[in-house]
């Protein structure tokens, strides 16, 4: 994984790609998938991040 402290999905199984997500020096979260570390890094502010927790907690059925 990369020098970042990225911390995993608590709903990631051993073995399994994960997200992984970190908090950016700039103020941004920083998302990441553990199939491809050093690929791809999205960037979105907290407040959008929050947006989409709570959008996928509510959808859990």
């Amino acid at each position: 994984m990369l020098a970042d402290n990225w911390q995993k999905s608590s709903y990631c199984g051993e073995g399994e790609s994960c997200v992984h997500v970190t908090a950016g020096s700039n103020g941004t979260v920083r998302l990441t998938e553990s199939g491809d570390p050093g690929g791809a890094i999205l960037h979105t502010t907290p407040a959008t991040w929050s947006v989409l927790l709570r959008a996928l907690k509510e959808n859990r059925g």
